[in-house]
């Protein structure tokens, strides 16, 4: 397929990224760095898109320097007709200019919104473009933007070709930055089971470690990756795949013991977390379809309701991988598909491949849909019991009994504070400002939620309270208008055991109230691991690495160090001061930027694979910066 300058079209001039950023990248910090990263890439990938391209490299430099290169047809050197700039200038000097828009160059693309190139360029202290293509190989530099040197033959090359872009954040832009290495391992992973036969390379220069991603099974290797610490239903993934109308569909499958649901969903290589309309076409196929071989076989009989798609989907993990030309997605943030169209054509491609399957693998099909009646037995079970739990409510009072409610009614501004075991929430209970903060102590470690379904949470006292307490309800009946606090903060001992009930009540908050960590509403407290007292001077510090610059620069040596084990170590105003105060506390908020991430690491850790888990230590060990035994 040729690919000319001609073929760049121009939609609107360079305008003042560097004033404003985020209007372009989202943040100056960690993520916004990331995403010029991932903007390089897209170029490459879409390269692959096409069938041009079949191996891309990431290096990052010791000195915070990255190169991306591909093999794919490099960007075109020949004179734009319109602005009289080679091909190369042009796109690394012009917002929406590329060669995505009138579909002759790439027929389906990641980047339509096409700023991306351009805008690295703009953001970065310095970047140097090579082209190798047509026999030549060229070499262009830009500072901040602007063009440094002009496009010029560097050596005459024979064999190969491709692109090759060198740059580096500008700290005028970003100040001192760090790449989030694992979150970019994880993203050339998903990238290269999303592009069966595609290799990826990532080398990190400064730890010497290179990665190779190929991955011939596409997304039907990926859900078997995902899913090989779980029990499964069925051998292999149900995988499928058609081409219509000029869009692509691949689906693969795997339905396990687990009461989770996970479905991932992209649209042209970007993650649409937020789903959209080929995740809808998708549920109803599954569902109707189902439903219709169930009845038709007499698993289910003509008394049984219809089963709800939520009871066929618990235990799924599943991939749904899109291509269309004409992607509508909301904003650059790119994470909800909005075309109506790709809604009908994943149905009919589902329905028709689903009982397929199912006709050609009874005994799995018939699996599936006795799991299926078996959830909608829990789900009712677990109505019944919450039922049960309101009217039971309605006698004697709405609240549980344990908690130390604040006297603010209004949502706004005010703050529930989970915390671990009595005697911490005594100290708590006295520290607090009664006004605006609520205390809901909890007696030992809760439930494990990875290895349960609800009706099993609902029995759990210290679970049930937490869902009482804020007042959303749960499942069927959540509604997030009716938070009764603006914050929930957990807050639990500075150890081992206070890391695990921390691990559990995240569990339990990402699988049942992910909306509330999405909306920013979840938080962790931040108590003290050292109080140093130098006469009558104190100081708490949070980390090791805190307290051990401090005495390295200090030359007298403090009277006395203390270190907190626990909350109920601290008596109740020190943890108002270091810990519950907003005028001197420190918070994490909890946010989820990758589902997918998300789901496997809560799997891992939370799941019942032991062995799984032991890898995982075993392969982050040297990450841990506090080991307490």
């Amino acid at each position: 397929m040729p690919y000319e300058a001609d073929q760049i079209k121009v939609l609107e001039d360079l305008e003042a990224v560097r004033k404003r950023p985020g209007m372009y990248i989202g943040s100056t910090g960690q993520e916004g760095v990331m995403h010029l990263i991932n903007e390089v890439l897209d170029n490459s990938i879409d390269e692959a898109l096409v069938g041009e391209c079949d191996e891309i490299k990431v290096v990052v430099h010791e000195d915070n320097n990255v190169t991306v290169t591909d093999n794919g047809r490099g960007i075109p050197v020949d004179t734009h007709a319109e602005k009289g700039k080679s091909g190369v200038e042009v796109v690394m000097t012009t917002l929406h200019a590329g060669g995505k828009f009138d579909h002759k160059s790439y027929k389906v693309s990641g980047g339509l919104h096409g700023v991306g190139v351009s805008v690295v360029n703009a953001l970065s202290e310095w970047m140097r473009v090579e082209v190798q293509r047509d026999g030549a190989r060229y070499r262009q530099d830009f500072t901040r933007g602007e063009t440094l040197s002009e496009l010029k033959e560097i050596d005459p090359s024979e064999d190969g070709r491709g692109t090759k872009i060198t740059f580096k954040p500008d700290e005028e832009i970003f100040g001192n930055f760090e790449y989030d290495l694992p979150k970019l391992t994880h993203r050339l992973r998903e990238l290269a089971y999303l592009n069966k036969g595609l290799k990826i390379i990532l080398e990190n220069v400064e730890a010497d470690v290179t990665k190779t991603f190929k991955f011939e099974g596409g997304i039907r290797e990926y859900v078997d990756s995902i899913t090989e610490n779980d029990e499964r239903i069925h051998d292999d993934p149900i995988y499928f795949k058609r081409e219509k109308e000029g869009n692509f569909v691949e689906v693969a499958l795997q339905f396990t013991k687990k009461f989770s649901e996970s479905i991932y969903s992209f649209a042209n290589n970007i993650n649409t977390q937020e789903g959209g309309k080929h995740v809808t076409g998708f549920k109803t196929a599954m569902t109707k379809t189902t439903n219709e071989y169930g009845r038709s076989k007499k698993i289910l009989t003509k008394n049984d309701d219809n089963l709800a798609g939520r009871d066929i989907r618990e235990g799924l993990t599943g991939i749904i991988n899109v291509r269309l030309p004409e992607p509508e997605f909301e904003g650059q943030t790119k994470t909800k598909l909005g075309n109506p169209e790709i809604r009908e054509i994943v149905r009919n491609v589902t329905s028709e491949a689903l009982l397929e399957f199912y006709k050609e693998n009874k005994q799995v099909a018939r699996k599936i849909i006795e799991k299926s009646i078996e959830a909608a037995r829990a789900r009712n079970a677990a109505k019944k019991a919450r039922k049960l739990a309101r009217k039971n409510a309605m006698i004697s009072t709405s609240l549980p009994g344990k908690l130390a409610d604040c006297t603010q009614r209004k949502p706004e501004g005010s703050e529930l504070f989970i915390v671990e075991g009595d005697s911490a929430g005594g100290s708590a209970k006295s520290a607090r400002d009664r006004e605006f903060q609520a205390i809901l102590p909890l007696r030992g470690k809760v439930l494990n939620v990875e290895k349960s379904r609800m009706s099993k949470q609902l029995e759990n006292n210290e679970l049930k309270s937490i869902i009482t307490a804020m007042g959303t309800g749960v499942q069927d009946h959540f509604a997030k208008e009716k938070l009764r606090y603006e914050r929930i903060i957990i807050m639990t001992d500075a150890d081992v055991d206070g890391a695990h009930i921390r691990a559990l009540l995240l569990t339990f908050f990402y699988r049942n109230f992910e909306p509330l960590i999405e909306d920013g509403h979840v938080f962790i407290a931040q108590p003290p691991l050292y109080k140093i007292q130098t006469g009558q001077n104190k100081q708490y510090f949070y980390t090791d690495e805190a307290l051990q610059e401090y005495m390295a620069n200090r030359e007298r040596k403090p009277s006395s160090v203390q270190r907190f084990k626990g909350l109920g170590e601290m008596n109740p105003s020190q943890l108002w001061e270091t810990t519950m105060n907003p005028e001197n506390r420190i918070m994490k908020q909890v946010s989820v930027k990758d589902a997918l991430e998300a789901d496997e690491l809560f799997s891992t850790l939370m799941g019942s694979d032991v062995q799984a888990r032991k890898n995982f230590i075993k392969e982050n060990s040297n990450q841990i910066t506090n080991l307490d035994i």
